[in-house]
């Protein structure tokens, strides 16, 4: 007997597992702990300028500013970063008055090297001022011809490799060379995704990170038809940056057809705690039951800022709030969320907890939403690393440019 079939039965933890390590082969960012990173920091310590711009979009710049949002008040830091991403001319404009441009590396960042937003600021800047080998660098493909235009004017690159997606690419040079520039210490961010790396791919010594990585994946998969919304509460507002980053890795990746032609998707949403605990938590908590919550807590703020016990005449009943830390009136806020949404027992909600404001928590945090995007991908049975509904908007977008 011979039988063919055109049907994906669930698949097993086992058999993606199997696909992942098979993966890896092939998709480069998740080989990326292993890199060396001797030339990143050379360069970096070569750089004179004060103000690094970094010029991209999207997997370009969001990765690296969301490390530097979260690191950026706990270190002292040596230079300062900016960042050009959006064609917004009031943007553009306000930003780079903000700067010397005098006293300036910019960092132009472009996987494919013909990114529409990207050199339209270029070209900008161009006008303002000269841009030179001296105050420019290039990250792209090295087959680009952005790379060609930056040997043509001996300018210094470095290379996104080809099998490292863009919004993937935050500890390729993508993020690692404007991070070390300005003074984080990239070893520690290279540390803190290769703990989770081998925590996940070395199952024999320790299976917390692969099971709870296959477990949500699957779960949330499995019911997405039910929780389509997937919803990050941040509890930092250094978080900001993170939430803007996992919208793109988790929006980008996971809304495709798959094989059997078939929409897919979950849609992706990131909040910030307090602050939205009085707007979207409403929502969470007496709307359609359409939505899974993470929320993610910061368990040392490195901070011993607290609330002073000033007399406020006819506030008096609140004075039981003095002398207790924002740290802690934080991390009880979360708690109190947490726990409103576990007692209604029927809203899907789990809880990560970061060491604390490091180099090493943030990269952990980074690259287990990685792994856990290509998991959920292989549940799902779609390409995680192409964008193709991107993609046709750039064409329709070249084609009325060229017509105005």
């Amino acid at each position: 007997m011979i039988y063919q079939h055109n049907f994906n039965p669930t698949i097993s933890d086992e058999d993606v597992f199997n696909e992942i390590v098979e993966e890896k082969e092939y998709i480069g960012y998740y080989n990326l702990v292993n890199q060396e990173t001797q030339g990143f920091k050379e360069y970096a310590c070569s750089v004179k300028q004060k103000n690094i711009v970094v010029i991209g979009i999207g997997g370009s710049t969001l990765g690296t500013y969301a490390i530097y949002k979260f690191l950026k008040h706990s270190k002292t830091l040596t230079k300062q970063l900016y960042f050009l991403e959006t064609t917004d001319p009031i943007d553009i404009k306000s930003k780079l008055e903000q700067v010397d441009l005098a006293d300036t590396l910019f960092i132009v960042i472009s996987k494919s090297g013909t990114t529409i937003e990207t050199i339209s600021i270029f070209k900008y800047i161009h006008s303002l001022i000269t841009l030179d080998k001296e105050n420019t660098l290039i990250i792209t493909e090295n087959d680009s011809k952005l790379n060609a235009y930056a040997k043509a004017n001996s300018m210094k690159t470095f290379e996104i490799p080809k099998d490292v997606g863009g919004r993937f690419s935050v500890l390729s040079a993508v993020g690692l060379l404007p991070l070390a520039i300005v003074g984080i210490d990239i070893d520690e961010l290279l540390l803190g995704a290769k703990e989770v790396h081998e925590a996940f791919f070395n199952v024999k010594n320790s299976r917390e990170v692969y099971i709870r990585v296959l477990k949500k994946a699957r779960f949330l998969t499995e019911y997405k038809n039910s929780f389509n919304i997937n919803v990050v509460f941040s509890y930092s507002s250094r978080l900001e940056g993170f939430n803007k980053w996992y919208i793109q890795l988790w929006g980008e990746s996971l809304g495709k057809v798959d094989v059997n032609s078939t929409r897919q998707g979950l849609t992706p949403i990131g909040i910030i705690g307090p602050i939205d605990q009085h707007s979207f938590l409403q929502l969470i908590v007496e709307g359609k039951r359409d939505k899974s919550v993470t929320v993610i807590k910061v368990d040392d703020f490195y901070s011993d800022l607290k609330i002073p016990p000033t007399r406020l005449k006819g506030l008096e009943e609140l004075d039981y709030i003095d002398n207790i830390e924002f740290s802690s009136l934080i991390k009880s806020q979360a708690d109190s969320t947490i726990e409103c949404i576990n007692n209604l027992n029927d809203i899907p909600c789990d809880v990560i907890t970061i060491d604390g404001v490091s180099e090493k928590a943030i990269a952990s945090l980074m690259y287990e939403y990685e792994l856990l995007t290509s998991v959920c991908a292989k549940f799902m049975y779609i390409n995680a690393y192409d964008q193709p509904g991107v993609e046709s908007g750039k064409i329709i977008l070249k084609e009325k440019l060229r017509n105005i």
